[in-house]
């Protein structure tokens, strides 16, 4: 069995809620870890927003004890999770499942450059609110019997889909970051949301995350609120 050894009871507790939100959007959630040295990259997908959540994890050592030896499967998120140990900040590695489709296609590992125009995370947070009580507020309009699920889908098409400040980043994939525990206040200066590029991808990057939007996913919707 593998045993992965992360950096401190920190960064267990960090993947541990992770893991747990994740579980939340889909309980039968699978992902896809990712490691070289002594970085490990977590890739889950949350149904309901229909983007791609990365939470990179730091190491105590190389995994496997060499540079050269890299760790790539795909668990259950469950498995994984229980098998977590917090206190000795150490996680076995599942058996390995069926990944799904979306495993398959991950962002690019290097070739990013930075977009401008993102707001501040203070004003992403506000932007998600504000959204968040619009689709309530629309869908409460519409009354019981108004509430279908194409009624549904037309509002979340109109909110969800719409881009933030002067970027290309549906308001979903910020609604998502915000959902995941990425969009945290922190303190040290410089360590800001920053929104990247690289072929047909758009991510969103912060301290304690990464949202990842592809190509024609852009207009894939979100019409959850949770």
């Amino acid at each position: 069995m593998t045993v992965l050894h992360l950096a401190d009871d920190g960064e267990a507790a960090d993947l541990a809620a992770f893991l747990s939100r994740l579980l939340h959007y889909d309980r039968s959630a699978a992902v896809r870890l990712q490691a070289v040295g002594t970085a490990l990259a977590v890739f889950g997908r949350p149904p309901s927003f229909e983007v791609l959540a990365i939470r990179a994890v730091r190491l105590a050592k190389p995994y496997e004890d060499g540079l050269d030896v890299t760790l790539d499967v795909t668990v259950s998120a469950g498995e994984l999770l229980e098998s977590l140990d917090e206190r000795a900040a150490t996680a076995a590695v599942p058996k390995a499942v069926t990944g799904p489709p979306w495993a398959g296609v991950l962002p690019p590992r290097s070739g990013w450059r930075a977009e401008p125009g993102l707001p501040a995370p203070q004003a992403l947070r506000a932007t998600v609110s504000a959204a968040v009580g619009e689709f309530r507020s629309r869908t409460e309009e519409l009354g019981p019997d108004g509430r279908t699920r194409a009624a549904l889908d037309l509002i979340g098409r109109d909110i969800w889909s719409r881009t933030v400040g002067g970027t290309r980043l549906p308001v979903r994939a910020v609604h998502a970051a915000q959902s995941l525990g990425f969009l945290r206040p922190r303190t040290e200066p410089g360590d800001e949301a920053v929104l990247l590029s690289a072929g047909a991808w758009l991510r969103l990057r912060t301290p304690f995350g990464s949202i990842a939007v592809r190509g024609a996913g852009l207009g894939a919707l979100d019409v959850s609120v949770r």
